[in-house]
């Protein structure tokens, strides 16, 4: 299930370093460990890391930082950050602010500034970037505080990885509306939250929360408001199936449709007499299935007011609606499914059969495999069937032929090619979803990760998962890599449908579905060429360019539930590896989708 549009938020870099590269032996198995130890000089010592906010002086701990800045320059971190009640936010900016006013002037001093003003001059929502790239001090200098007060306690791991995405920070959401006031105050409304228990942090005193979005400031907000705020998002979420062109598409479909009737149709042992739950019904198409199956009850859950209507009407016209005028099989319940016992007559534990088509872009999309999870362990019996059993997610690296350069560089005879350039650069920094062709892969697939959802835990939902791109074994020459394309698979397995097991797949390599395909491009492409053709040459050059191009690229990809109610948050890491085991390493890019 995908909507008709995909929202594409702006992304943040986290920690972007110098293109050096970085050339070291990469363990066979992709592991990743090794870079710790990379960390160090030859000596076994770890680098020292802090640089003084003054003048160039490192250190390798902040405590020793922050002591030199007290005696050498008179600026006491701790207690301006005392004296002038600055939470983490604000002291994220000072650090930011003294960095940019020391470049400007090398005799810049904390004396010189003043605090007449109502607001600091560092109080600005451009001092939420780094101003250096690579400034461990921001991610560190609040590590060893004492215990904050139960009503102050805020999960600071969060904070620093959203102030890793440069900030982009806020509490308004246009569609609702509504806006804010300021950090001291309580909020009128806040964003889309994705839920209460994992991406808000809330206070036993006065139910404050902190919430993230997208443009501004995080804010501290009343957290009796978060209700009621979800429950816009999710009615604006509910109500964007409203629209029978989405339907359509869907249904449209064939790979999709065909893939859930062949597995709901064709393995009579499963359906006769079951009970089946239909999660996120829609129209109703998979629950009509089921009960041309032979299913002796289905139960239809929709949360769609409107669509629950259509569903029912649906059922009636094609007889197989049940209730007091109906004999049928099939009933409609419009609520969220964690919600259902409190809308119809149904025993925990007493499905035979839970189906659902939850899959959104890049599998994760639109948060909904959580709601199919809880009516497995709420609703399904023990060892009953959930259609689909098995959900696979793969990667590869894709080429030019991928983007829009080709397009204009011959526009009518004349090059364009400055605006293909400009845009590949912007696709940097947005996931897109698109169609991409086999013949436009420059390397093989690789699985990425796998989900048993018979026995899945929700936490598992988010992952960090490793994969080694290979160059394509056809490949007689170096090619450039753009970036990587993600897909996925569904399984219909025989652990179920003995008769007729199936998959549904959204591959480059199979014919296109509405799901398309989920695009990442870095920030630089990465040349890439098969080990075989690097044999016995002597290349010289950074590794990934054309002059001495990878043979392999390890990447490192972390998928996430967004603050942002049912958006998901991607983060890729590239490593190219050269035919004799040396690397280099490209700054991790981060993706809102």
């Amino acid at each position: 299930m995908a909507a008709a549009e995909t929202k594409m938020v702006k992304d943040g870099v986290l920690n972007y370093s110098d293109n050096d590269e970085e050339e070291e032996n990469f363990s066979e198995d992709g592991d990743w460990g090794d870079w710790e130890a990379a960390d160090k000089d030859d000596d076994g010592f770890f680098e020292s890391d802090f640089v003084c906010l003054f003048c160039d002086s490192r250190f390798v701990s902040c405590d020793l930082l922050f002591e030199h800045c007290r005696l050498s320059h008179g600026f006491d971190f701790h207690e301006v950050r005392k004296e002038l009640k600055l939470d983490f936010y604000a002291s994220f900016k000072l650090i930011n602010y003294i960095r940019s006013q020391v470049a400007e002037n090398k005799c810049w001093s904390w004396e010189a500034v003043g605090f007449k003003d109502v607001n600091f001059p560092w109080d600005e929502e451009k001092y939420l970037k780094p101003f250096w790239q690579e400034d461990s001090l921001l991610y560190s200098f609040a590590d060893d505080e004492e215990e904050e007060d139960e009503e102050e306690a805020l999960d600071r791991e969060n904070l620093i990885e959203d102030l890793q995405k440069l900030g982009d920070l806020s509490i308004v959401d246009e569609a609702i509306g509504e806006s804010s006031v300021s950090n001291n105050d309580k909020c009128k409304d806040v964003s889309p939250i994705s839920n209460c228990g994992d991406d808000l942090k809330q206070s036993s005193a006065d139910g404050l929360v902190v919430v993230n979005g997208k443009d501004k400031e995080a804010r501290v907000c009343d957290g009796r408001l978060v209700g009621r705020n979800i429950r816009k998002v999710n009615e604006n979420y509910f109500g964007s199936y409203s629209s029978f062109g989405i339907h359509r598409e869907m249904i449209s479909d064939k790979v999709r449709t065909e893939a859930y009737r062949d597995a709901l149709l064709k393995n009579p042992s499963l359906l006769s007499g079951s009970v089946v739950m239909d999660v996120g019904c829609g129209t109703g198409i998979l629950s009509l299935f089921a009960a041309q199956a032979g299913a002796s009850r289905v139960v239809a859950v929709e949360a769609s007011e409107k669509m629950a209507k259509v569903a029912t009407k649906i059922a009636k016209d094609n007889k197989v609606f049940n209730d007091n005028e109906h004999n049928g099989v099939l009933e409609v319940a419009n609520s969220m499914v964690e919600e259902l016992d409190k809308c119809i007559k149904i025993q925990p534990h007493s499905v035979d059969v839970l189906v659902s088509e939850w899959m959104g872009y890049c599998l994760l999309y639109e948060s909904m495999l959580t709601s199919v999870l809880y009516a497995r362990d709420r609703w399904l019996k023990p060892g009953g069937a959930i259609l689909p059993d098995t959900a696979t997610m793969f990667v590869a690296g894709f080429g030019k032929g991928a983007t829009s350069l080709p397009f204009w560089e011959d526009v009518y005879g004349f090059d364009m090619s400055s605006i293909g350039k400009e845009i590949l650069e912007d696709t940097a920094r947005f996931p897109v979803v698109d169609v991409v062709e086999e013949r436009h892969l420059v390397t093989q697939a690789a699985l990425l990760q796998t989900f048993d959802l018979a026995t899945m835990k929700p936490d598992e939902v988010d992952f960090t998962a490793t994969a080694t791109l290979e160059p394509t074994k056809s490949e007689t020459e170096a090619r450039l890599c753009h970036g990587v394309v993600l897909w996925f698979d569904t399984g219909f397995t025989d652990r179920f449908c003995k008769e007729n097991p199936t998959v549904l797949s959204t591959s480059p390599y199979t014919p296109a579905t509405h799901w398309s395909q989920t695009v990442l491009t870095f920030q630089e492409p990465i040349s890439v060429a098969p080990a075989s053709v690097l044999s016995g040459d002597d290349r010289r050059g950074a590794i990934g360019t054309e002059e001495c191009p990878a043979s392999s690229i390890h990447l490192r990809v972390s998928v996430a539930r967004a603050s942002e109610h049912r958006s998901i948050d991607v983060s890729l890491e590239a490593t190219g590896v050269s035919s004799k085991g040396q690397r280099r390493r490209w700054p991790v890019q981060i993706f809102n989708l």
